[in-house]
This record gives C-alpha cells, structure tokens and sequence, in this order.
C-alpha cells in the first residue's frame, strides 16, 4: 500500500500544518467586499415578487395552464430539474477549467450528490446534458459542501503535547443550466445565505472577488454573506465556455481555519509505545474515538488506517492482535479498522499489539500515520442557510477527513 505520509524513525519535532492557500483571482474585476474601494457595490435590494393576474380561461375552451405574463420575476418551484445519474466518477484532482480552485475530495463516497437534482463529483463536473429545464417561476437549486482537514501530533500518553490544527473549505455547486437562466435573467434575485457556528472560525478567507459581508461584526455565532451577481455570472459563463458539456459547476466560496482545544479537538486519541530489546521489540498502540470532538452530530471514523515502520531486521512476526499486514519489503505492518464510534466495542476505544523477533536489534521507536474519513459531520459544526426568495439548498454535504495525523513513541 502507498502512503503519501513520509515516516521517518524517531521524533522529528512537531508538523506544521499548511494553512489554506489565498486565492487566486477568478475574475478581472475587483473584488465586493466592503472597504475595498469605490467598486465595492452595497448590497443590493432583493426585487419583490410582482405581475399581473392571469386572466381565467374561455368557458368555450377546455382549461390550461395559464401563460405568464411578460417579465415576471421569479417565486415558487415549478417543476424540478433531474439531470441524468453519472456513473460513480473516478479518483483524481479537481481541473481547473471546472472549478474555481484546486479543491479536492478524497473519496467517491464523499461525493455530495442531490440525487435526481444534481451530482458533485471529484472531477467537478459530470458528462451529459445539462440538467437545469426551468420556466420563468422555477427557484434556482444550490448545493453546498463543508469539507475540513485535521492534522493532529500526539507525543507519548501526554494530552498537553498535542498539537492540533484544522483547516476547512465551503463550495457551492451550481447546475450549468444556470448560465442560460442568468443571461435570461439578468436582474436575478442576490445569493445571500448565513454560515451558523461561525464563532468557531478563525482565519476566515472569504472568496475576495464573489462574496461580501459585514466586516464591522465580529464574535457572532451566525455570519451573513451575499454574493456579487455580476462577478458571479462572468465566472460561471466563463466555465461554461471552457467546459460545455459540464451539468454543474463548483465555486470556491470560503476557506477557514477551525479554533481547536488540542487533544479535545481529535476525534481519534491516540498513545504509542515501545518496549524491546536486542532480540525483539514490542509495539502497542491505544486508540480512543472522541465523538466530543464533533461539534454538532457525532459520526463513524471510517477506513482507519494505522501504518508503522518497524526496523531493527525484523526475521519474524510473533504476535499482531488484531491481525495485521506486515509488509517485509518496506518493513511496516498496517493495521486497518473498517469503521469505528461510539457504538463500536468498549465505545470505541481499543488497542493494537505487535511483537517483532529482531536480528540488528534494537528496534528504534518510529512514527505512526493514521488515516480516516468521516461523512455527515463536521468538527467546526458549522452549516449553511439560504436567506431571500430565487434560491432553494437541494443539499448540504459535509465531511471531514485526517490530514498529517502522526504519533510518537
């Protein structure tokens, strides 16, 4: 198995985790937030639902269904949109011409997908046609996707040298058939939605040239943002340029960094140690699923990975409990655990043993690298609501997943 973590022996010093990357500019224009200079534009007014009443139908003729009258704006759903399945997309990057930045999900299963509505992929774009048929009353469907990464070290059994640091994302998906809507439509009601648990955010970088909020406010449990239409538009019409047969795009709205207690903050506890000499080495690795990590409603760790590079000319394998894969050419022993919470065996916690019969030893202690996701939950607990008519939230996708989540002897 490959693992992008690289494990050197012994205790290297803590990791520092990459903060989030700024953005890069998805438009020509300068960006709306508020302070930034005359082509801030305020925030604008949400137009009023208005027309004139539909005259009723000849009592000569059979009835149908009333025509609209001329340039009236948009109310409640009509029809919905069902755009075609896509097959389960495979594995790789997210391209550049399909989203507004290089934001990548880690797995299919983290895919969020609106079932007959709309499908975000890895990819960021699914193959077809577009799947958005809409009339002049139709709401515009908007999906969302929180996606957050922990890196954690842990030092021997000591809570106090944990080190923590959580990084997070909020995209927005929207169907292609967007576009024709907009350039049909120019006057669209303005975006605006609210991030709830916003006080557990640090470092917030909201998109500089799509969103605009209220700077004076701070420490608030809930955070209100609107998005600049124009710019919104110009983007999205170009991504339908560069990729026409997309059925939906992704956009890059807001990157954070999440306040963390230390070791309270993991929802994976871990504690190594080793004990040997010059014929063997012991190897035990304790394990504890926090569900106090999670802010909100607690979820599974799934694929749990524990990876251990084990040196000293390791001749036999004596013990592993549970069972586990040693990997002789490599010299590491994986351990894997297909799903762990707080319904698991003794509420999670557990504990991973191996004994290694050595030829060169001693065996020096080496670092552990741990792997997992989690669906349907956050640590931040943050969500989202949209606020004002033209816009219905068809799904809100959230996941978090183990950065450098590393641990010493």
């Amino acid at each position: 198995m490959s693992w992008p973590l690289v494990l050197t022996p012994g205790f290297r010093g803590v990791p520092s985790p990459l903060l989030p990357p700024a953005y890069r500019p998805m438009v020509s224009s300068p960006g709306p937030c508020p302070g930034s200079g005359p082509s801030s534009p305020p925030r604008p007014a949400t137009p009023l639902s208005g027309g004139s009443p539909v005259p009723p139908p000849l009592p000569t003729r059979p009835s149908s269904r009333p025509k609209l009258p001329p340039g009236k704006p948009m109310g409640d759903l009509a029809r919905p949109f069902s755009p075609q399945s896509p097959a389960a997309p495979s594995l790789r990057p997210l391209a550049r011409a399909e989203s507004s930045s290089s934001i990548t999900l880690l797995s299919a299963a983290s895919t969020p997908t609106l079932g007959r509505e709309l499908n975000i992929s890895t990819t960021g774009c699914s193959r077809g046609p577009s799947p958005l048929t809409m009339g002049a009353q139709d709401t515009l469907p908007v999906a969302a996707a929180f996606t957050e990464t922990i890196n954690a070290y842990f030092k021997g059994a000591d809570p106090s040298k944990c080190v923590v640091k959580i990084t997070g994302e909020m995209v927005l998906s929207f169907p292609a058939g967007i576009t024709r809507h907009f350039a049909s439509h120019p006057s669209a009601p303005v975006l605006t939605f609210s991030i709830s648990n916003y006080c557990r955010l640090e470092q917030v970088l909201p998109n500089p040239h799509l969103l605009c909020c209220d700077t004076t406010m701070s420490n608030v449990d809930t955070k209100e943002f609107w998005v600049n239409m124009p710019n919104l538009m110009s983007h999205l019409r170009r991504v339908a340029d560069q990729k026409p047969q997309a059925t939906y795009y992704n956009v890059d709205m807001i990157k954070y960094q999440v306040a963390a207690e230390g070791i309270q903050s993991t929802p994976l506890n871990l504690a190594v140690s080793w004990r040997g000499d010059t014929t063997s080495t012991d190897l035990r690795i304790d394990y504890k699923y926090n569900m106090e990590a999670m802010a909100a409603a607690p979820s599974p760790l799934h694929n749990i990975h524990f990876l251990v590079p084990v040196d000293g000319g390791v001749a036999k394998l004596q013990a592993m409990i549970p069972t586990a894969t040693w990997n002789p050419e490599q010299q590491n022993i994986l351990w894997k655990i297909s799903s762990l919470s707080q319904r698991s065996e003794n509420g999670g916690v557990g504990a991973l043993l191996g004994r290694f019969q050595l030829t060169e030893g001693p065996s020096k202690p080496s670092q552990l690298a741990v792997q997992f996701t989690s669906e349907g939950s956050t640590l931040s607990g943050c969500d989202i609501q949209l606020m004002g008519p033209g816009y219905r939230l068809s799904l809100v996708k959230k996941r978090f997943a183990a950065g450098k989540y590393l641990a010493d002897n």
